[in-house]
């Protein structure tokens, strides 16, 4: 093998290890074992398990957000662009249900550092599943907020709106990582349902039924 074949050797090995057992359940002898080398090679090219780890995830990372962002930044009506990003996440986990599983499980969270193999040491972790969202979140913001301006919401509402759809196609996303009963397209539709159906009757200056909001204690 030439070295860029070797890297994309044990690029693939690591993905598929991470995804079954999680970045703290594979050794570096495991990645080497499986790809047919020694510790050495793999020290060579990624500096350590971490290092491959990194490797892995910015890939990930950089997929997902390609095809969630295109969906977002196509033409359409505001209803037609959330059912696309929502299909977008839907065929990712569909395809790539190992990397999917990678970011979810193990995936640290914004401004955390990743130990290397070396425990003393940290390295910056790069991009992470979370950071990926409250990304797609700003993109959600800037097409509700013209939606619900209409509508007679405070501007300040828009980030929260925003918030919580993308929270709900994750959540909803992770859920069908391992339920497979329904087929992507009819998971889609579904969602947009609650969210869009959902937004036609939402009121601008909501209230609690229960005054107290859960402030107070019972005596």
């Amino acid at each position: 093998m030439t070295g860029q074949q070797r890297r994309e050797q044990l690029v693939a090995v690591g993905r598929s290890l991470f995804a079954e057992k999680g970045v703290d359940g594979t050794s570096v002898e495991e990645i080497a074992a499986t790809a047919g080398v020694s510790k050495p090679v793999v020290y060579e090219h990624f500096g350590g398990k971490e290092g491959l780890y990194a490797v892995v995830v910015d890939r990930e990372i950089q997929a997902l957000t390609t095809a969630i962002t295109d969906a977002l930044m196509s033409d359409g009506s505001s209803r037609e662009l959330i059912e696309r990003a929502a299909m977008a996440l839907l065929d990712y986990i569909e395809h790539s249900t190992d990397g999917f599983r990678i970011l979810v499980r193990d995936s640290p969270h914004p401004g955390s550092a990743a130990p290397t193999e070396d425990a003393t040491e940290t390295t910056p972790a790069g991009g992470t599943y979370a950071s990926l969202l409250s990304d797609v979140a700003a993109q959600v913001e800037h097409l509700l907020s013209a939606e619900l301006g209409r509508r007679g919401f405070p501007a300040r509402t828009s980030p929260l709106y925003a918030q919580m759809l993308v929270g709900m196609v994750s959540l909803t996303g992770q859920w069908w990582l391992d339920s497979r009963g329904m087929p992507r397209e009819e998971v889609a539709a579904h969602l947009v349902n609650l969210a869009w159906n959902g937004l036609t009757g939402l009121q601008p200056d909501p209230e609690l039924t229960d005054a107290r909001g859960g402030g107070e204690q019972a005596g």
